[in-house]
């Protein structure tokens, strides 16, 4: 029954194979704007060298985040170009084309972070552009910073991925679990969580299972928690609800009944920030559907254009 379940969400054709790793295209195009909130500001210039995680966007306002190199090479282009919505509208870029060698800037971490104040912590984050990486694309500074007339008790990691096909959280959980939960134990910290539940659907046992393993391995006060697949339970205040029996307060967010929730890849992104010191880089993006003969998920830098990515697929 539960594999019929997964057949039903398409999610099995590209469950077959671990993360793959893409060559590095020749150009990279990103956008200013791939977050709520205003786009950011350009700081590089056309035909200025850059080194892999170099910022070469400035975030503005109060809701916004800085952009970085995904790939060293040379600014290229600053102009509009088509951007990945559904009206086909054209938006501010930076081009960059790479130099094939992926050079990064010099970066370091922090190994211990409980000896660094969760200010700090939310200042890395927020400097690393970091917007949430379950879709909604909320800067992850400002959900880390709900203030102090919203105490938070507990984080939630939602590893619902309920949407058919894609499986890119999924496999983040059976091959990433170890940095998922530290980066989970990292935002607990940051935020001042005392308690912190990973909710993972019972159509993906083998995630159930891996990331159980990472949470006994680590010895952490973690509960993995499974609940019954059911369309559209990934919706933040759905997911909530399933998994706590608390409802968010129309017009209010999860803060408001002292709960923060992000999505796995957040989690994994805050800890390679925070830990190893580098900036928002690439994500796994699942590459599926009848039309492709490898169907899988890849780790692609920010920029990719779609025919690469769909080059090898």
């Amino acid at each position: 029954q539960r594999q019929m379940c997964i057949r039903d969400r398409n999610k099995h054709q590209s469950l077959t194979l671990p993360i793959g790793a893409l060559p590095i295209p020749e150009k990279l195009l990103v956008p200013l704007s791939q977050h709520i909130g205003a786009p950011a500001n350009t700081c590089v210039k056309v035909g200025q060298k850059v080194l892999k995680g170099q910022k070469i966007a400035d975030a503005t306002g109060s809701v916004s985040v800085p952009m970085h190199a995904p790939t060293s090479g040379t600014i290229s282009a600053i102009e509009d170009r088509p951007i990945a919505h559904s009206s086909g509208m054209s938006a501010p870029c930076i081009e960059i084309t790479s130099d094939g060698k992926d050079n990064w800037i010099d970066h370091e971490g922090i190994a211990d972070f409980e000896h660094s104040s969760p200010q700090i912590l939310t200042k890395i984050i927020a400097d690393a552009g970091i917007a949430g990486m379950g879709g909604a694309g909320f800067p992850s500074a400002i959900k880390l910073s709900p203030g102090h007339q919203r105490p938070i008790d507990t984080l939630i990691i939602n590893a619902t991925e309920c949407e058919p096909y894609i499986t890119a959280d999924d496999t983040l959980m059976q091959c990433q679990a170890d940095a998922l939960v530290e980066g989970a134990l990292i935002l607990a910290y940051v935020v001042g969580a005392e308690q912190i539940v990973i909710g993972i659907e019972d159509n993906k046992p083998a995630a159930i299972a891996g990331v159980t393993k990472a949470v006994h391995s680590a010895r952490a006060d973690i509960e993995v928690a499974s609940f019954p697949t059911k369309y559209p339970s990934g919706g933040e205040k759905q997911f909530i609800e399933i998994l706590t029996g608390q409802q968010v307060p129309s017009g209010g967010i999860p803060a408001d009944i002292g709960l923060v929730c992000v999505n796995p890849g957040t989690a994994v992104a805050a800890r390679e920030a925070i830990i190893e010191g580098k900036p928002l880089t690439h994500r796994i993006v699942t590459l599926t559907g009848e039309a492709l003969g490898k169907p899988g998920n890849v780790v692609a830098c920010i920029g990719t254009p779609i025919s690469h990515l769909m080059g090898d697929a």
